[in-house]
């Protein structure tokens, strides 16, 4: 049993590439009814309007860019700053390495902690600006399928996801709501802090003082109302243009777009691929807007076809570009690191030959 066990440990991450192809083969499957359908779906692919998929691929970057504005607005609460660009380009690489690899969130966030660091947060608020990232990338995902929700209602066209929607709804409102206390957050966490130490003896003081500078600094960040509404609204507009290139899928392909439930069916399946199943939702994201959109009446074909092209655009071929900036930027920051290096030893060296200036004459 043990050792089952320790095969499991040993191997689950690249399980879950295996279901992830799984689940897209069922879903595949259960849409399918006919291959004839699905042959036609391909034949879409082959005839594609150009220039709605190049509105899509636009879109698609487009909401990389806001992806990057939100986590810009977080850093500049606590007095740092990266440069656009380079926001843009970071937010790229970590969307891909959290996309591909088996463990890919928790290496993505690793490199983003540093690429904040490196632009001027201090532990405290890298740490806060990767939270509140991921908090308020949640509560714009869930107002969207709320609002889908809503629009899916008024239509009985709601099924059973009325219960799940507004309960991660309320649950990540809640989330935001502790998150942005930020100063009773912080006191809450140093009396914590003290009566821990009394009770226990632990942490130890040097410890301590490492925690409660951290709580104190999370406490002076500073993102009133307006900063909230501004990260708010970067992250509704993040996804909206992520579902917009879904949208563009299904003209490209020469089909209606099924309005009735593609924000609660896209909201759904983006909630769906949170969970931690496969590496950025491989096969929960195919097979979840598949299976739903052709629910609320889109046709097989063109959907099937159109959600294979907003994933061919917005994960297959995000990927390599991912990856090609993640190069560039550890290239970048070797380079930069190097020169900072040799003007470090260059600096003292220049400096014991130096003589004064009377001295030069003689």
């Amino acid at each position: 049993m043990s050792g089952s066990w320790a095969w499991l440990k040993r191997n689950g991450s690249w399980l879950r590439y295996v279901v992830g192809i799984g689940l897209g083969a069922l879903a595949l499957w259960a849409v399918s009814g006919q291959r004839a359908e699905l042959s036609d779906a391909t034949r879409e692919l082959g005839h594609l309007n150009l220039a709605w998929l190049f509105i899509g691929i636009a879109a698609e970057a487009l909401s990389i860019v806001a992806f990057a504005q939100m986590q810009g607005r977080l850093l500049a609460s606590g007095d740092a700053y990266m440069p656009p660009l380079r926001m843009v380009a970071m937010t790229t690489a970590a969307g891909a390495i959290a996309s591909s690899l088996p463990a890919g969130p928790a290496v993505s966030s690793v490199f983003a902690y540093r690429q904040y660091r490196r632009y001027g947060a201090d532990e405290a608020l890298a740490a806060w600006t990767l939270i509140a990232a991921l908090v308020s990338s949640a509560l714009g995902l869930s107002i969207l399928a709320t609002a889908g929700l809503v629009l899916a209602e008024r239509q009985g066209a709601a099924f059973d996801l009325v219960g799940v929607t507004v309960g991660v709804f309320i649950v990540t409102l809640v989330a935001t709501a502790v998150l942005w206390q930020r100063r009773t957050l912080s006191r809450f966490g140093l009396v914590s802090l003290r009566v821990l130490r009394r009770l226990t003896g632990r942490p130890r003081r040097h410890e301590a003082e490492v925690i409660a500078g951290v709580m104190s600094r999370l406490g002076r960040v500073q993102l009133g109302w307006r900063d909230f509404g501004s990260v708010l609204g970067w992250s509704v507009v993040n996804w909206s243009l992520d579902c917009g290139c879904l949208a563009c899928g299904f003209l490209a392909v020469h089909a209606g777009i099924p309005w009735r439930g593609l924000l609660l069916a896209y909201g759904a399946a983006q909630l769906a691929s949170n969970l931690p199943v496969t590496p950025g939702g491989l096969g929960v994201v195919e097979g979840s807007l598949m299976i739903a959109l052709v629910a609320y009446g889109g046709g097989l074909a063109s959907t099937v076809g159109a959600v294979l092209l907003y994933r061919i655009v917005s994960f297959w071929g995000y990927l390599p570009v991912g990856w090609l900036t993640y190069v560039g930027i550890v290239m970048s920051d070797r380079r930069e690191n190097r020169a900072a290096d040799e003007a470090a030893v260059l600096e003292p060296a220049t400096g014991a030959v130096a003589m004064p200036a009377e001295d030069l004459g003689r």
